[in-house]
């Protein structure tokens, strides 16, 4: 009895030991391929959480910061949030007469984006301001949720919330996984994305720091409610990331994650002190299965290569691009 009893707890030693070695052993990042971008991130992740490390970093500063269009998830033929407000111009078309013949609206209402977005970013903005505004949080939530759960991609036919990168899925998660806390720092609309971030990319809302518009707090009789205003209060772009950090985190991140010239301040604020650092720019190189471009990141390629920034080349580096479709 005592020989089975002990057979018995050397078979579960082996079992336990076998199942640490193969989670141990797992690939953590099984869509992308085999390159020196996969390798990079995995030492730095365990060089920072190796307790006999000289670059151990504590989990509670384990702050990772992730750009979204572009680097989460596709931002062409045109930022999803555009393509949102598009939608939302359609939708209140009726109540302003006014659209009719007045830009951009006029020009999106007959369907001629080219003509609607000449004006560059002085039209976006004043479309966004005339459709994100003049309702309460709760109201512009609801919108953006239903929006979010129907609206699909021009081109692939997908959700705009499919469009989302498998291998930075897996990066999330790998980090996660490994106690960093990991944030979207966006240049989109920080109450455009909070109702969805988690349902996507497991990223709650509390940590997602963004552009918005002012706020004001009302009293109404069925109780207190904040009024989204049209008046921009703060754009989390450029040298604005830093600050939006600052101001939501507190802390500086040890990681960060672009795609784009907009995101260069915020990787240099990453990784431009002491202690391990990691930085990583996602490069537009795969015109078959995503969209091939530069225009917008050439100044932060050449960061790239100029400071030992780690570059994703989508095309050689990532074996698949958006997750499988659920049947």
């Amino acid at each position: 009895m005592r020989f089975q009893s002990h057979r018995r707890l050397l078979t579960v030693v082996l079992f336990l030991t076998c199942c640490a070695y193969q989670l141990h052993a797992a690939d953590p990042l099984p869509s992308w391929n085999e390159s020196a971008a996969k390798q990079n991130i995995i030492q730095f992740v365990e060089k920072v959480t190796s307790r006999d490390s000289p670059d151990y970093v504590p989990p509670e500063l384990r702050i990772a910061t992730f750009d979204n269009d572009g680097t989460l998830w596709t931002e062409k033929p045109q930022y999803f949030q555009v393509f949102f407000a598009i939608d939302r111009v359609k939708a209140l078309a009726p109540q302003h007469p006014e659209w009719k013949t007045e830009e951009p609206f006029a020009s999106v209402l007959r369907g001629d984006y080219k003509t609607a977005f000449a004006g560059g970013e002085a039209a976006v903005l004043k479309m966004v301001i005339a459709t994100h505004s003049g309702m309460t949080t709760t109201e512009f939530e609801k919108i953006v949720n239903e929006w979010s759960k129907t609206a699909r991609h021009p081109k692939t036919g997908r959700l705009f919330t499919q469009m989302v990168y498998q291998p930075m899925l897996e990066l999330l998660a790998y980090m996660r996984a490994n106690g960093f806390k990991t944030f979207i720092v966006s240049g989109g609309g920080i109450e455009f994305m909070r109702p969805w971030t988690e349902r996507v990319y497991g990223i709650p809302p509390q940590q997602v720091v963004g552009s918005s518009v002012k706020t004001k707090f009302e009293m109404r009789e069925d109780g207190p409610v904040l009024i989204r205003l049209p008046e921009i209060n703060f754009i989390d772009d450029k040298a604005g990331k830093p600050v939006g950090i600052n101001s939501h985190i507190g802390l500086r991140p040890i990681a960060a994650f672009g795609n784009s010239d907009g995101d260069i301040q915020m990787l240099e604020w990453a990784t431009g002190t002491s202690g391990a650092r990691f930085a990583l720019l996602v490069h537009h190189t795969d015109a078959k299965r995503e969209y091939a471009y530069n225009v917008g990141a050439v100044q932060a390629l050449k960061d790239a290569s100029e400071k030992g920034w780690t570059v994703v080349n989508m095309k050689d580096d990532w074996k698949v691009i958006y997750p499988p479709l659920k049947k």
